[in-house]
């Protein structure tokens, strides 16, 4: 809180405009409007679809940029990029929270995915315009102005959501899951029915173009309710005071006193009752009242101020600018007001930041390394739609529960650092896993993704209601940043992760179909000609080293030949 406000003094300043004063639509009503049919709520999931979108549909086409750079860390250098140009932008939002709108910052983000994801599936993908290591660092430049615009529309939508009830802060990021569900539906369907990569890519970033485009269109209309202009203006009421118009107002400067100066200062009174009437108060002072919720109410949060006197200079007022205007101050405040808050929610931001580190650290990177011979360039694919599919459950089961202990929030945060070694098991050593298959990584990339939901959206949603109403912007903004550091920290994890790993097989499936082999010559000795045979044909057809396969095909067939002369 202001120093100076929480002293309560005051002294006359500048006019104030008629907009301080004056109530918007939402204030017009008793009673919080209600959401039917929470239409309100699906908007809201479907703005957190908005501003995860293009970021997902870059990693989830993981297919077409693994076949168009082979060998190369594309999806972990996509990750670190659009994190770092996340994190700084963050902090830029933070800084900026107080000098740009809540709109124009989200506007700004919408506007800036849009067109980036058009130049990517216009000038890249189905034009073709760019050499290969042009192509690359195109789709890396691209990547980190979609972080740019997403974040800072990211950030703001937290600090948006965190000034509605505690339910539409869910709703968003059950539209981030939501993002990531959508656009691996998105790739499989796109996949599925055609076969030409480039054709198929194109397509797919064109989808989540046009759904880019909605979710702003929607939100346009969503930020004009009475709903949203209701709980939006209760905030901004909350940090001022609020004086009939007639009246100008300012803080004090502390310094006045100590000039000797032939002033006078008055006391501002935070009464839980109606102040005095006018009449009552002593002749030459300014008493006035203004309810913040309703003019005409009897009761709630007033305001009276006392003993207010001008100095007079001539036929007219001279006033003094307050200190607290030098930019020196303001910043003092707001890293105050900062820390202050962040007192009240350190648990919650280590809790986040722990589980967005495991979570980047594995997703997308390691997830896309881990290597199927059955379903080949479709396994990553269907890891991430496992995932966030997973994830996106797991946000629906946090919004049951909101009052979990911070304690216990820290202790399943740190308890999820288990994931790490089960996820890089299934990926090393590349030659042979030693957790090998299908079925082991798709159930620890949906744990991964249902553990991340509900321990992931539960700090996000109770740290808001740890602080008064003025502060619960910042608040959202400042777990934002914890997110980001998380997120930060396990993308750079990730790089160790994939240098365990080792450089990519030219041929695993090969590698591994031979050792097959192999193992399959005895098996085969134990059968009948005919059944040998058959099997024999048809593991011809699956083997790729044509070597090994005349090697075994002739011994089986010389213990055949053995059999029948004996």
């Amino acid at each position: 809180m202001d120093e100076n406000l929480s002293r309560g003094y005051i002294q006359l300043g500048k006019a104030r405009g008629t907009n301080d004063f004056r109530f918007t639509n939402g204030f017009s009503h008793l009673s919080p409007p209600v959401d039917k049919y929470d239409k309100i709520y699906y908007s809201l999931v479907l703005a957190g679809v908005g501003f995860l979108l293009p970021y997902n549909s870059f990693i989830i086409a993981v297919d077409y940029f693994q076949e168009e750079y082979p060998d190369s860390s594309i999806v972990f250098d996509m990750s670190l990029v659009y994190i770092i140009m996340a994190f700084f932008a963050v902090l830029a939002n933070n800084l900026l929270v107080e000098a740009l709108s809540l709109n124009t910052r989200i506007t700004f983000g919408y506007i800036l995915s849009f067109i980036t994801l058009c130049f990517v599936a216009i000038c890249e993908v189905w034009w073709g315009i760019f050499s290969t290591n042009t192509s690359y660092t195109v789709n890396l430049v691209a990547v980190a102005v979609v972080a740019l615009g997403c974040t800072v529309q990211q950030s703001s939508f937290y600090g948006y959501t965190s000034m509605l009830p505690s339910r539409y802060t869910q709703a968003v990021m059950a539209g981030e899951s939501g993002a990531g569900l959508l656009v691996s539906l998105n790739r499989i369907l796109t996949k599925m029915l055609l076969d030409d990569q480039r054709l198929n890519t194109f397509i797919f970033f064109a989808v989540s173009t046009v759904i880019v485009a909605m979710c702003f269109v929607l939100y346009q209309i969503v930020r004009q309710t009475d709903f949203v202009q209701f709980y939006l203006t209760l905030c901004r009421e909350s940090k001022k005071i609020t004086l009939e118009p007639t009246e100008d107002a300012g803080l004090m400067d502390p310094a006045d006193a100590a000039e000797g100066k032939n002033s006078q200062y008055g006391v501002l009174k935070l009464q839980p009752q109606s102040p005095l009437d006018n009449s009552q108060a002593a002749p030459g002072h300014f008493s006035f009242s203004n309810p913040v919720y309703e003019p005409s109410a009897s009761v709630g949060p007033t305001y009276k101020v006392e003993d207010v006197v001008v100095r007079m200079t001539g036929d007219s007022s001279t006033y003094r600018k307050s200190s607290s205007a030098k930019p020196w101050s303001a910043i003092r405040k707001g890293l105050k007001a900062r820390w202050e808050v962040a007192q009240n929610i350190w648990h919650y931001m280590l809790a986040i930041s722990l589980v967005y580190m495991v979570t980047l650290s594995l997703y997308p990177g390691i997830v896309s390394e881990i290597v199927s011979c059955k379903f080949g360039s479709w396994m990553p694919v269907i890891l991430m739609a496992a995932f966030n599919g997973s994830d996106l459950i797991g946000k629906m089961i946090a919004s049951l529960v909101y009052e979990w202990p911070r304690t216990r929030l820290l202790i399943f945060a740190v308890a999820r650092i288990s994931m790490i070694p089960s996820l890089l098991l299934c990926a090393m050593p590349r030659d042979r896993p030693i957790t090998p298959g299908e079925g082991y990584p798709l159930f620890f990339s949906m744990l991964l993704g249902t553990t991340n939901g509900v321990i992931g959206s539960v700090p996000m949603i109770q740290a808001p209601s740890r602080v008064s109403e003025q502060h619960r912007e910042l608040a959202g903004n400042i777990m934002t940043l914890s997110y980001n550091f998380g997120l930060t920290a396990g993308s750079l994890l990730a790089y160790v992760f994939k240098a365990m790993l080792g450089a990519p097989l030219t041929d695993p499936c090969g590698t591994t179909r031979s050792l097959t082999t192999n193992l399959s010559v005895y098996y085969y000795t134990t059968l009948s000609p005919e059944a040998a045979t058959s099997l024999t044909t048809t593991t011809l057809t699956t083997l790729t080293s044509v070597t090994t396969i005349a090697t075994n095909v002739s011994t089986v067939l010389n213990h055949f030949n053995a059999s029948a002369s004996v």
